[in-house]
């Protein structure tokens, strides 16, 4: 039997609905007008659990007979499949043992054990999913229980590709693009599979942060391999290593895989937030935020866009802005070379800055021996086209000693 036949994708649909949100399909102004198209978006954000993890992680333990479940179920997750797993262990009664990265936000680990009550048990190891998976099968070999993938299994794909229908079902046109976000694969193979049967004729491209582009590399080179290293920071979508089975469906299935990098992430998360009022994970926001690479080709064109989640844990919403303001040219540091001499401070702001220019790090020790004294100066501008004059500027007048915005060694030790 074909577990990812459309047949066996909408019984997993009749099979959820009791228990899972129809999340809603809706046109955004913004974007739309932005990009000179129609903007779909599916939103998922507002699932029980706030993304779209339920879906697989509640089709996959409902189907398990009481013997495979007699001693609970685990699964290792960065955040979203963790709660998808507690909710339904609550729900149906059955224990979970739930591994997370260390590096997990608090706020999925809080939301874990919420959703979960008494029913899961959250362990914290490693520092990435990989880490947190390897110690999840380990447990699950020491303890003969059943272990719940989160992409890597036909059942829980079924789940995922739930979506898809409900998009199919609340769309009045013809889509021409449907975006979709890839981690480890499940979504993305799961809503193609739908699509490629109901719409042949539309364009689906899967879209992964620049610092953990497994898929795109699996699918270059023509195999699942793991990646040696990742950027950990889109978490509910940096994977080293997808899933065989998403692998081969999305090989197939999807016509492009894109790639964003991280600042870009950020600022699309931000703007999301300040223009539409939508709170969303940074993996959340990959369909969203390679836009910009399709602006051309999808004008007049009705794009679908999958808001994937939105457990965005707020005590990271400095680092969000940070990096949105790097990615934008609008934050950059330097090493300034003052002169230890009464009124170079004032010089500094008077004559260097620009009148919008601000100050936003400094770090100065005065050294009595030395006729100058180096200090970490970061400026917030209001403009890229304000970084050229302001170096000019510190060059002119002699105060100018390193930019460090590109020197990532050094950037990440001072900053």
């Amino acid at each position: 039997m074909n577990l990812l036949s459309l047949g066996q994708i909408e019984k997993a649909w009749s099979r959820l609905r009791k228990v899972v949100v129809e999340t809603p399909f809706e046109r955004n102004e913004v974007l739309s007008q932005r990009y000179e198209c129609n903007i779909w978006l599916k939103r998922e954000d507002l699932q029980a659990v706030r993304s779209y993890k339920i879906r697989g992680a509640f089709n996959k333990i409902k189907g398990l007979s009481p013997a495979q479940t007699k001693n609970g179920v685990v699964c290792a997750s960065a955040g979203n499949h963790a709660q998808g797993v507690a909710y339904s262990c609550r729900h149906l009664g059955i224990h979970g043992t739930i591994f997370m990265p260390e590096t997990t936000p608090r706020q999925k680990i809080t939301q874990v054990n919420f959703f979960g009550s008494n029913m899961v048990t959250v362990i914290t190891v490693g520092d990435t999913f990989d880490d947190a998976q390897e110690a999840a099968m380990k447990f699950c070999e020491e303890n003969e229980a059943v272990f719940v993938h989160p992409f890597n299994d036909e059942t829980v794909i079924q789940g995922q590709a739930t979506v898809a229908l409900e998009v199919w079902k609340a769309s009045e046109e013809d889509i021409d693009y449907l975006i979709m976000p890839i981690g480890g694969g499940g979504l993305s193979a799961g809503m193609s599979t739908v699509w490629k049967e109901l719409s042949p004729e539309s364009t689906l491209i899967g879209v992964e942060p620049e610092g953990a582009a497994a898929m795109k590399h699996c699918v270059e080179i023509g195999r699942v391999e793991e990646l040696a290293e990742i950027d950990s920071f889109t978490d509910g979508a940096a994977v080293k290593k997808v899933g065989q089975i998403p692998f081969e469906i999305i090989a197939k299935n999807l016509d492009q895989i894109l790639t964003v990098p991280e600042g870009l992430i950020c600022e699309t998360l931000l703007n999301l937030y300040n223009e539409s009022a939508i709170v969303a994970e940074p993996a959340g926001c990959l369909s969203i935020a390679v836009l910009e690479q399709l602006k051309e080709e999808i004008k007049g064109k009705n794009v679908v866009c999958v808001v994937s989640g939105g457990n965005n844990d707020i005590s990271r919403m400095e680092e969000i802005k940070e990096r949105a303001l790097l990615y934008g040219g609008l934050k950059h540091y330097f090493i300034v070379n003052f002169p230890q001499r009464a009124g170079a401070l004032k010089q500094f702001v008077t004559a260097v800055l620009g009148p919008s220019d601000t100050i936003v790090h400094f770090g100065y020790t005065k050294k009595n021996s030395r006729s100058r004294g180096p200090a970490l100066v970061g400026v917030e501008l209001s403009s890229p086209s304000d970084f050229d004059p302001l170096i000019q500027r510190m060059k002119e007048l002699d105060f100018f000693g390193d930019y460090i915005n590109d020197k990532e060694e050094l950037f990440q030790f001072l900053v």
